[in-house]
């Protein structure tokens, strides 16, 4: 099915503002930095993550689960949920090789194995942030297998962020050298209809019904 005709018809169910900002803030959007969360356990740090990278213009994250669900507290999100797609998958490395086959480079956020300051890396492809536990960091098996470490500078006596900071600032410096670079960075026009058509139900009263019922007769 055609998502610009879904989204053509979905569009009728939208006040004229919300329209207004998805055909404004949709051409932005940007899949090149995927931030991947391990088994965050916080639901105010989930929520944060979410509305920073919503901020920043990418409105996706792979949630990787084991003990813990990720279930962003929507009083923090202030409304970011309905923007950033969720994709859940099992916090192993199983996760990660399918994360790297469809074209992402593995980036630890951790201060571990030589890593590159943030600052200074030099992003050319698309990469997977990989964002450790509250309590542990990231994990050990996944700091080996991450293809390189990324670390934040500390210019005090803490020597670690919060986890929902330290996405803040990583998506956020990331952006910046995307906007300062020649890369081709955004969605393609397949995945930008997708999302369209997503951001779309998600701002309609029984949206996933309209969808089904227009899916159903067409």
């Amino acid at each position: 099915m055609n998502n610009q005709k879904i989204f053509q018809h979905l569009q009728q169910f939208l006040t004229d503002e919300r329209l207004e900002k998805i055909n404004h803030f949709a051409p932005e959007s940007s899949d090149f930095v995927l931030p991947v969360i391990e088994d965050v356990f916080q639901f105010r740090n989930a929520a944060a993550i979410v509305r920073s990278v919503e901020a920043c213009g990418f409105h996706k994250i792979i949630a990787m689960e084991s003990e813990h669900e990720f279930n962003p507290n929507l009083r923090v999100t202030k409304g970011a949920e309905t923007w950033v797609e969720v994709e859940k998958l099992p916090h192993n490395l199983d996760s990660l090789r399918e994360i790297k086959n469809r074209g992402y480079k593995i980036l630890a956020v951790s201060p571990e194995n030589n890593a590159t300051m943030l600052s200074d890396y030099d992003l050319k492809e698309p990469v997977a942030l990989v964002f450790g536990t509250e309590a542990a960091g990231v994990s050990e098996e996944i700091l080996d297998f991450a293809d390189e470490t990324l670390a934040i500078p500390m210019y005090g006596f803490t020597q670690s962020f919060n986890v929902s900071v330290a996405a803040a600032i990583c998506v956020y410096e990331l952006k910046q050298k995307l906007l300062r670079s020649n890369l081709d960075y955004k969605l393609s026009e397949e995945k930008l209809w997708e999302m369209k058509v997503r951001w779309a139900m998600n701002s309609i009263k029984s949206g996933e019904q309209i969808l089904a019922k227009y899916l159903r007769e067409n």
